[in-house]
């Protein structure tokens, strides 16, 4: 007869299990992978896109998601988005802004780019995820003063650092944002809310399709991938 220890080590827990973690962008790309990563390690995963069928099909693909339809470009549904958000998962512990817009498409100089064409660049990717952070500020310092250490995630990239030629709204935008965040990051310390801005690499999503529609997707990150390591980001700040 085989002796079976008294006391078995019990497995550990997911750091994200329990976790409330609200992701925008959530039926595309990235945003995606990031909905169903979150989920599937047990997370109670809100997530927010601009159409509403798409956001009711995913809620019946994982079931316990919340879902809401809504555009961060749009300053008056901010507000409704938050609560909504915030009402439905009782809190949030972790935002991660994966919503982005590329400008012009196709990609242009900047001498070609529209007025509007860089006004849709910043307001998605700098200004919306201003408004959402600071909408959601309430929620994630009640989170810190829970014990929690929450987390915001701005979605950036090399282009915020590196001069592409053809990719000026785009670049100008996620530079901003990396900016904002590390000022946010700085002030928000003493609330106990860390915020993070992180260059995922070249996927294969939609958003690069548009960009670049001659590209090998063998030779691009899966966004499945892209997820898991910006999760593992998210993880360390949650535990400390």
């Amino acid at each position: 007869m085989t002796a079976v220890p008294l006391h078995q080590p019990s497995p550990r827990r997911d750091p994200l299990a329990g976790k409330r973690v609200v992701v925008t962008g959530g039926t595309s790309g990235l945003g995606l992978a990031l909905v169903r990563a979150a989920h599937r390690r047990g997370a109670r995963v809100g997530f927010v896109a601009r159409t509403a069928q798409r956001v009711d099909a995913l809620e019946r693909e994982l079931p316990g998601t919340v879902g809401v339809a809504g555009d961060v470009v749009d300053k008056s549904a901010i507000h409704r988005v938050a609560l909504q958000l915030t009402g439905r998962l009782g809190g949030v512990d972790v935002l991660i802004n994966s919503a982005s817009s590329l400008g012009p498409v196709p990609l242009a100089p900047l001498a070609d780019t529209e007025c509007e064409e860089l006004e849709l660049a910043l307001d998605t990717n700098v200004v919306g995820p201003f408004r959402l952070t600071r909408a959601l500020l309430g929620a994630l310092a009640a989170s810190a003063r829970a014990g929690v250490h929450p987390v915001v995630l701005n979605v950036s990239s090399d282009a915020a650092v590196q001069p592409y030629p053809g990719w000026g709204a785009y670049g100008a935008s996620k530079a901003a944002l990396r900016h904002l965040s590390a000022i946010w990051d700085q002030e928000l310390q003493d609330l106990g809310i860390r915020v993070h801005s992180v260059d995922p690499g070249d996927m294969d999503t939609p958003l690069h399709s548009l960009a670049v529609p001659d590209a090998d997707p063998a030779t691009l990150k899966r966004p499945e991938i892209a997820a898991d390591e910006l999760l593992e980001i998210v993880t360390q700040g949650l535990t400390g």
